[in-house]
């Protein structure tokens, strides 16, 4: 689902920008579907220039944008009183398109995949990372630049998943 929390962080990008969505590339959710995601703005671009050279708003990003994406999700069901169930639906089917098709050059996407000890997350983990499919095989892309602020945020949602792992094993155990 972090694909949906992807497809929301763009909205707001493009939103902020007033460009239309599809100027907004590069866009990785990390770490959990929670509210402890990080919508990394850091690397993404709006027509091809980095997001904060677009966006100058720096405390907007930092707040109020990451804020909005991470509480998205729970503001629609207090809206609405349903989920976003046709959004997340689509997500999932971009999801599935995304990794049977070849990812545009030098973009990815957010997918939580069993985490190989890439960024030094924890081995085993589902975390959201940033991918590329070449149409039949996805990896996680490698390099992408993660400045002190980004990696406090990454530490936190993957505090998160260990946490989260641990309640399950407890409960598997009992």
């Amino acid at each position: 689902m972090t694909a949906l929390d992807e497809n929301r962080a763009k909205s707001q990008l493009a939103q902020k920008a007033s460009v239309d969505v599809t100027a907004v590339t590069n866009l990785a959710i990390w770490g959990n579907h929670s509210a402890t995601m990080f919508p990394d703005f850091f690397n993404a671009k709006i027509n091809v220039r980095p997001v904060p050279d677009v966006i100058s708003h720096r405390e907007w990003l930092e707040k109020d944008f990451i804020a909005t994406v991470q509480q998205r999700g729970a503001a629609i069901i207090k809206a609405r009183g349903l989920s976003s169930a046709a959004s997340a639906a689509n997500a999932a089917v971009n999801t599935v398109y995304k990794l049977t098709h070849p990812t545009p050059a030098g973009d990815w996407f957010s997918v939580a995949v069993h985490s190989d000890g890439s960024y030094g997350i924890e081995k085993g983990l589902i975390f959201s990372y940033p991918i590329r499919s070449n149409g039949q095989d996805f990896e996680i892309v490698q390099n992408v630049p993660l400045n002190d602020f980004s990696k406090a945020k990454i530490a936190a949602t993957e505090a998160e998943l260990k946490e989260e792992k641990s309640l399950v094993a407890d409960l598997i155990k009992k």
